[in-house]
């Protein structure tokens, strides 16, 4: 009997009995597409009938220990996997066409075969000569990394099977097809089988596989949501066209911190460490002025210090536009609220424009208070004070909440050269720190204090 087509939708993976415009589970529309179901696993009789064999069990104490890890020598590659590679892991990397992820892990292959893992770089989306040509470009012609270029997933197993390297990179997991489904590459099943297997073969082989994903137009990886469940790791690169800069950001880790991020400076010769991401953040930042306010953020484990940039100007019309880049704009309308109604403070006609400086993009709610300074500071022509940075979040009663880290914040303040702090009176921080502090309670007093308002 002919196996029924099944519908699946491409955003999120959820299956439907027939065919619809919108999909039930996440709420994409004209994401439902039909496919040719997997093979189905055995029923009831046959699991009554054929019995299994019985698996070892072992006691937690008495398991065998995790493999040491493996630093590849880039050391924020290093820091946002955790500490350094792990072995029989498999790792997701995404990121929006062009921004470098094959760059990033064409050099990755080097730094690990020049610490002494043999690896393996697959890829099919190019010919090997293409590779070979960004190899010479990034100065790695010479680096011990075995190539090659196909698509087909046997031969590929196949391959690693025989040589058993320890580092394999697959670029990228939409182009590669399995023969155990009849779909097109990069299909919804196609991109789930080709997952399972390669993730398969990293965990009985002992092999790291890192996998190249593409992305959705919304930035998510591309493909059913289970793929980001099968993996051990899930990056993403991040970066705006118009900045040097990138961003490597760890959204799922199960060896070490979910949310940390590693910074890198695009170049003519590849991609470059920044050692010190607050110190470049700012670099380009010249004199106070109004609409400009320094957040002291954390990303992860790393204090990084940012720049929030505000332009409020009467609207055209009395249709007032909110433009935001690099932040929250749901946030920022609700700090808008705040500042009118417990503030009495109105940008009723005005266009209010936000802008994360370098290209990063902050969701952590502590910005909160260093977006009402940059708003308030653009609003009134007033600059904040030179040196001076600001942290907080902001609840819909006006009143200021401590955040965490805050002693990590005003460290790396000082290390910078900022010379006081605007923060929640609540925060919990010790003397000494050589910075001044200017505590307050709500954000009423905020105003008052910075801008000389109640």
């Amino acid at each position: 009997m002919a196996k029924s087509m099944v519908f699946t939708c491409t955003n999120c993976g959820a299956q439907h009995p027939r065919w619809s415009g919108q999909c039930d589970a996440c709420g994409e529309w004209n994401s439902i597409v039909e496919e040719a179901p997997l093979s189905a696993g055995p029923g009831k009789k046959s699991l009554g009938a054929r019995r299994g064999t019985t698996i070892k069990l072992m006691d937690l104490a008495t398991a065998e220990a995790p493999p040491p890890r493996t630093l590849s020598g880039l050391g924020e590659l290093d820091r946002v996997l955790g500490g350094g590679l792990v072995p029989a892991s498999a790792t997701l990397v995404g990121g929006d066409p062009g921004i470098g992820k094959s760059t990033l892990l064409l050099q990755a292959a080097a730094a690990f075969a020049e610490a002494g893992l043999s690896s393996v770089y697959v890829t099919g989306e190019e010919a090997s000569a293409q590779v070979r040509m960004r190899a010479q470009r990034l100065g790695l012609a010479q680096a011990p990394v075995k190539l090659a270029a196909e698509t087909a997933l046997r031969d590929i197993l196949t391959t690693l099977d025989e040589l058993r390297p320890d580092v394999a990179i697959i670029d990228s997991i939409q182009t590669m097809w399995s023969d155990k489904v009849e779909a097109a590459p990069g299909s919804v099943s196609q991109v789930r089988a080709v997952a399972q297997e390669l993730t398969t073969f990293a965990k009985s082989r002992g092999t790291s596989v890192i996998l190249v994903g593409h992305v959705t137009k919304e930035g998510q990886i591309a493909g059913p949501r289970v793929v980001e469940h099968m993996v051990d790791t899930v990056l993403y690169f991040e970066g705006e066209r118009g900045h040097q800069f990138r961003i490597l950001r760890a959204v799922k880790n199960r060896f070490g911190p979910a949310d940390e991020i590693g910074v890198f400076e695009m170049t003519g010769g590849g991609l470059a460490e920044v050692a010190n991401p607050s110190a470049l953040f700012l670099s380009d930042r010249e004199q106070p002025a109004p609409g400009s306010a320094v957040f002291a953020g954390i990303e992860g484990t790393r204090p990084v210090l940012v720049e929030f940039q505000a332009l409020v100007a009467p609207a055209p019309a009395g249709q007032a536009r909110r433009s935001v880049v690099g932040w929250d704009s749901s946030r920022l309308a609700m700090i808008l609220a705040v500042l009118e109604a417990r503030c009495g403070i109105p940008f009723a006609g005005m266009d209010v424009y936000l802008n994360v400086a370098g290209g990063l993009r902050i969701g952590e709610p502590a910005a909160d208070l260093a977006v009402a300074a940059a708003l308030l500071s653009a609003r009134e022509d007033v600059a904040l004070p030179a040196g001076c940075v600001v942290f907080g979040e902001i609840s819909l009663s006006g009143a200021l909440r401590p955040v965490g880290q805050t002693e990590n914040r005003l460290k790396e303040a000082q290390k910078l050269g900022f010379t006081e702090a605007a923060l929640p009176a609540r925060s919990k921080t010790s003397a000494g720190q050589g910075l001044r502090l200017r505590q307050m309670g709500d954000l009423t007093a905020f105003v008052g204090d910075m801008f000389g308002a109640g």
